[in-house]
């Protein structure tokens, strides 16, 4: 989730609890551990770009870490606090600030490392997107609420809401993957995998992926409350397989295991790029729910098989992006490509 509405979930929690002489104290408490989760970003190495991906929501968001990162972020903050606050109070408030991180990073599609170490095994809800300014907003309303009056009751309000919409988010996950299977079916596919993940700032529109046969393809699923379930059409692509494409990579080199390491970390949803040559894509996301156009991938230099290749992210946008998007969320026909 984003780093504001982690903040604002974790300060919530801890208000929620708080004495009255202690609320805004508990917020600030509460925002900051839940934000030192994310410390994990800062793992990188220059020479290899896929260190970063591999540690982002690792051992720092997984359910065992959680009283150690609450210690850490209690001692950071305990010379500035510690005439304020008790120690075993700063403790339970940043222990409910940090728990909020790794478990609301599981309900989005990225997926976090919940169980470490016990499993890597990366958990995905897909219950809400990165960015929602809704659920953001009942967050924010309840924090500003309650230090205004000094009393944990918004905050219990706020997160009760917050539960409300993420169960709502559950109902629409379900909803979706149920359209996306009848999809298939009327295809005449038999999909060996399926995912559907919320698209940006919303649950109406979702992003539908399945597999059949070795070949992904890519819906947009916007769920109907007032009108009727619409799907708009996408691409599709087959899926990338390093020995039947790329026979031109030597087995056992750095490029090699790298291209493994990116299969693993996209969960096997990886292709080649169809708008660029020697790079392989995560076809998971894009920022059209129809659309191959990728957010980030690879680039293969089988020139230099002993060196690690560049990762890479993208910032070109489809044609049409903002009226498309708005036209697939309002269940509308789609503009015309100009």
């Amino acid at each position: 989730m984003d780093i504001v509405t982690q903040g604002l979930l974790g300060g919530t929690l801890a208000l929620s609890v708080a004495k009255k002489s202690e609320s805004r104290h508990a917020v600030a408490v509460g925002c900051v551990a839940a934000l030192l989760a994310d410390v994990d970003v800062l793992i990188s190495s220059p020479g290899d770009t896929l260190v970063n991906l591999e540690f982002h929501r690792h051992f720092t968001h997984s359910l065992v870490f959680i009283p150690l990162g609450a210690l850490i972020a209690a001692l950071l903050l305990w010379p500035l606090l510690r005439r304020r606050l008790e120690f075993r109070r700063l403790y339970l408030y940043a222990l409910l600030g940090y728990a909020t991180s790794g478990l609301l990073d599981a309900c989005t599609s990225y997926g976090t490392h919940l169980l470490w170490p016990f499993s890597d095994v990366r958990i995905a809800w897909s219950i809400i997107a990165i960015i929602d300014p809704l659920f953001t907003l009942i967050l924010l309303v309840a924090v500003l609420w309650g230090m205004k009056n000094y009393r944990p009751r918004p905050a219990r309000i706020g997160l009760g809401l917050a539960g409300v919409y993420l169960l709502f988010g559950a109902w629409q996950h379900h909803n979706a993957l149920q359209v996306a299977t009848q999809l298939a079916q009327q295809r005449g596919h038999s999909a060996e995998r399926l995912i559907v993940k919320p698209t940006m700032a919303n649950l109406l529109l979702w992003r539908s992926i399945y597999e059949a046969d070795g070949v992904f393809y890519v819906d947009a699923v916007r769920l109907g409350q007032l009108v009727p379930d619409r799907v708009y059409p996408g691409r599709s692509a087959r899926r990338f397989e390093v020995a039947r494409d790329r026979s031109d990579i030597p087995p056992n080199t750095v490029l090699a295991r790298d291209i493994d390491r990116f299969s693993r970390l996209s969960n096997g949803f990886v292709i080649d790029d169809p708008a660029r040559d020697n790079v392989l894509i995560d076809i998971r996301y894009s920022m059209l729910p129809t659309s191959l156009k990728p957010l980030w991938g690879i680039d293969l230099n089988v020139a230099t098989p002993a060196e690690h290749p560049r990762f890479t992210i993208y910032r070109d946008r489809p044609a049409n992006l903002r009226q498309t998007f708005l036209a697939m969320l309002l269940g509308r026909d789609l503009p015309a490509s100009p």
